[in-house]
């Protein structure tokens, strides 16, 4: 194994970089090219016949439209017609009313909604509105990023109804729940420490701690604990979801309890009451999707078992060692989030041309995200069918040995910064991982999991991130002060990760 060959495998991967980070292409641009680059690269190079690059590619857009892109649709359907409804308006306000120190009420919106967005919808949502709420309520536009970015970055391998962490099961051959259960387990202290860190942001200091630790302890608890247990029973659909529920209910739980500190108090407006009619009509999109996935999940299993009948599998590789592809027609998430959005919409009195138009306007909005998901996970199905993945992954266990799992987490860190996603991360880089665990005798779910870690830290730090935050709160210009603010906490966050996946390669 050389060199050269190692960097003509890595071309598609380091294009991508190139693209996105010099030449400032838009990614759904940079990812046609990776495509393009794998297929010649696997037709010339690793001398694949051009049906076999041809059916590899079909393969991956199967992948991407059934589950990836009718999840992503769904989840940004729903908060869309939400917005048009009027109901995220009262969500917003019932959270921002709870208290009126400022350090519980950043951690209520930017840490505990803000996960419940990532886990509901993903793609920024998670960043942009939170954001957007604390300036509203009078905080700082880049205070506003900071805190934002910070609560984002350990929810997104479980965003979107857990997309990342599904992708990357499937891509690998891994059980859903085991691989949830890994990630979740890695990413516990982190998840623990996230609310602490937003709070010393917002008090500027450990004084900040003053009068909230059990408070802080119980909003980080209360989001891991719950997440571990979906993971582990479920999957991760909802893991992300109910572990944000379930810290939100303790976290104003805490709070009301709470006596407030003068040196942190500030005046929170009420609009209008909020009657608990008005509220459950607010949220229920987002209780019947819980319901829905909760329901047809293993958990009930004649449920599960009689929709299971409504599948097909397929081949669709047609040269060598072809992977089996499985698609769920009724029991997928993007399916019931849909019908969610549906009901949810009539129960608020949305119109029929309400959820026409939303749904054009989704489509829209998606429709660049759509095309780099259909063009990395062709673009990951052909370098790994072609062997340029088995190649990379030989090389990095050549030079790193027995240190590669201190590295892992690393790969995880790039594919988000990079491209901006947790999923186009882990469709990137996970059968490299798995190659590697493999190659080291390792605990495949462990070192798989690690690139789901380094997530985390990418997402935290990506440019689009940063543009998502900055134009929320109409600050564009100031990436490179955003970044500096942001860089600290990443850069001590990846070391810590690296030598935990050390240390727990080593244990396990």
């Amino acid at each position: 194994m050389n060199l050269f060959v190692f960097i003509l495998a890595l071309l598609p991967i380091l294009w991508l970089i190139v693209a996105l980070t010099l030449f400032k292409w838009p990614t759904f641009k940079a990812a046609i090219g990776s495509l393009i680059i794998s297929a010649i690269l696997a037709i010339t190079y690793w001398q694949m016949p051009i049906i076999d690059m041809a059916s590899a590619l079909a393969e991956g857009f199967a992948m991407a439209v059934w589950p990836i892109i009718i999840v992503i649709i769904a989840a940004v359907f729903t908060y869309n017609l939400t917005l048009r409804t009027g109901a995220m308006e009262i969500i917003k306000q019932m959270i921002a009313s709870v208290s009126s120190d400022r350090r519980i009420i950043v951690l209520l919106i930017a840490w505990c909604f803000g996960g419940f967005m990532e886990g509901m919808a993903g793609f920024g949502t998670a960043i942009a509105i939170p954001a957007s709420m604390l300036v509203g309520l009078g905080f700082k536009p880049l205070f506003s990023c900071l805190v934002c970015l910070l609560a984002n970055g350990v929810p997104t391998p479980f965003g979107s109804i857990g997309i990342p962490t599904v992708t990357l099961a499937n891509l690998v051959g891994l059980e859903n729940t085991s691989l949830s259960f890994m990630t979740s387990l890695q990413l516990s202290p982190f998840v623990i420490a996230a609310p602490f860190l937003i709070v010393m942001a917002t008090g500027k200091g450990p004084k900040a701690l003053k009068g909230m630790v059990p408070l802080t302890l119980a909003s980080g608890l209360g989001f891991i604990i719950p997440q571990l247990a979906v993971s582990y029973f479920v999957g991760a659909e909802l893991a992300v979801v109910v572990g944000s529920v379930c810290s939100l209910l303790l976290t104003i739980l805490f709070a009301l309890k709470k006596k407030p500190d003068p040196q942190y108090t500030m005046q929170v407006q009420s609009k209008e009451k909020i009657t608990l009619s008005k509220a459950i009509t607010a949220w229920s999109p987002f209780i019947l999707i819980f319901c829905f996935l909760l329901l047809t999940s293993k958990l009930v299993a004649p449920i599960n078992e009689a929709l299971s009948v409504f599948s097909s599998q397929v081949t669709i590789y047609t040269g060598p060692d072809p992977n089996l592809v499985s698609f769920s027609w009724i029991n997928t998430p993007g399916v019931w989030i849909f019908l969610s959005a549906i009901l949810g919409g009539w129960i608020q009195k949305a119109k029929c041309k309400d959820f026409i138009q939303v749904l054009i306007e989704t489509l829209q909005q998606m429709k660049e995200t759509m095309i780099t998901m259909l063009c990395v996970l062709a673009c990951a199905k052909i370098m790994g069918y072609a062997g340029m993945i088995s190649d990379i992954s030989s090389f990095v266990i050549l030079i790193t040995g027995s240190f590669y799992p201190f590295f892992a987490p690393w790969f995880g860190a790039l594919g988000t910064f990079v491209t901006g996603s947790g999923t186009n991360s882990g469709v990137l880089f996970g059968q490299v991982q798995m190659e590697a665990a493999q190659a080291l005798q390792a605990n495949n779910l462990w070192i798989v999991a690690l690139n789901s870690l380094g997530v985390a830290v990418g997402k935290m730090l990506s440019p689009q991130s940063l543009a998502i935050a900055l134009s929320s709160v109409d600050s564009k210009g100031q990436d490179s002060k955003l970044l500096s603010m942001v860089l600290p906490y990443g850069a001590i966050m990846i070391i810590l990760m690296s030598i935990l996946a050390f240390v727990g390669n080593m244990i396990l």
